[in-house]
């Protein structure tokens, strides 16, 4: 079986976040989003099938894992921790495991960005766990919470970085695995109409506070086959469909062309997942990323210091690499104090807030 889908390389990823600073906030899908945008950013690979299973372990593809996890313990309960962050030369990408919208924890993730360096780019989203594990009525509360993380995060951020949420993916209506613990296991057959529902609120929210929304529902509607037997999570050619999605939005809200070629894919043996390297090279292209050069000038960094909890920078050029000692210092907990230089600029002003996708 073979399937055309659009396609991006991993010369445009490199390039589109070049010097910018993304984090991805969210359950274990987020989770594998983060790794696919991690694995696309050094090669033209999938993610394997034990890739998209592991969590919480000590490195993926040259990240770092630095609070819970396998620090901690492993385990499917609401206070489950996992924060991961991929540092190279030019890029930086942070996950952040978050099973409420708005809790104590998600504020203490808000203080991140408050106190350190201010994202470039922030996809999230937050619902499966909001409308199982807390409350059986939960629209009102998940609502509340809702307006309350999109206040704050307006508030924290500056104008200048693009908020992704996107709507969560198409459940099954038989539901399995680690997330469905015995004692919510009645709420199975419903979840995938409730995800529907809390997904309408959401996106109604989102775009209400200027937040760009990415609806994958409606983007993976047709696209079912790569949701694996679970009925929750996907494959790795659904997750790279996902990172195509969020690279498109984001070239597009910093008005960058991001060519984006038809791929066929051979669909027969998922288990084995491809190298794209020979499935989704993208050829040269004369207009690629040609309107970078405006909007895209790089300023020089400044000297002033900031503090982060725990996450150690230590550019003062960007065309410095980062330094090996400096990795080692992401092991610390996010919570110890540290002083640092902002390696990341961030691009230009852009109008492109609270649309959908």
């Amino acid at each position: 079986m073979k399937e055309v889908m659009r396609s991006v390389s991993h010369q445009q990823a490199s390039q589109l976040l070049h010097n910018k600073f993304v984090v991805v906030l969210g359950d274990s899908i987020h989770r594998s989003i983060y790794k696919d945008l991690v694995l696309l950013l050094q090669k033209e690979k999938y993610l394997t099938v034990k890739q998209l299973k592991s969590k919480g372990e000590m490195s993926f593809e040259q990240d770092c894992l630095v609070e819970g996890g396998c620090l901690d313990s492993l385990h499917n309960g609401t206070t489950y921790r996992e924060v991961r962050q991929f540092q190279a030369p030019h890029h930086l990408v942070r996950f952040y495991f978050v099973t409420r919208i708005f809790s104590r924890y998600m504020q203490s993730v808000l203080e991140d960005f408050r106190q350190g360096l201010t994202p470039d780019v922030i996809i999230v989203n937050s619902c499966v766990w909001d409308v199982s594990r807390y409350s059986v009525e939960w629209v009102d509360e998940y609502r509340e919470n809702l307006n309350t993380f999109f206040e704050e995060l307006r508030w924290i951020l500056p104008q200048e970085t693009l908020i992704i949420w996107n709507l969560t993916m198409p459940l099954g209506e038989s539901i399995k695995g680690g997330f469905l613990v015995p004692e919510i296991r009645h709420k199975a057959p419903n979840l995938w109409s409730d995800v529907i529902e809390a997904n309408f609120y959401s996106g109604t929210l989102a775009d209400a506070h200027g937040v760009d929304v990415l609806d994958l529902h409606f983007q993976f509607r047709l696209s079912l086959h790569h949701r694996i037997t679970d009925g929750i999570h996907w494959n790795a050619i659904a997750h790279r469909r996902i990172t195509f999605l969020l690279l498109r939005h984001i070239a597009q809200a910093w008005g960058v062309i991001l060519p984006s070629p038809l791929t066929t894919l051979d669909l027969n043996d998922t288990n084995n997942q491809p190298d794209s390297r020979s499935e989704t090279k993208t050829e040269r292209h004369p207009t690629m990323f040609s309107n970078m050069s405006g909007d895209y000038q790089h300023n020089r960094f400044e000297s002033d210091w900031h503090r982060r909890y725990g996450f150690e920078h230590g550019l003062s050029d960007h065309h410095e690499r980062y330094r090996g000692h400096h990795h080692r210092d992401l092991m610390r907990s996010r919570h110890y104090r540290r002083q640092h230089y902002a390696p990341y600029p961030h691009h230009n002003r852009y109008d492109r807030h609270g649309h959908y996708y």
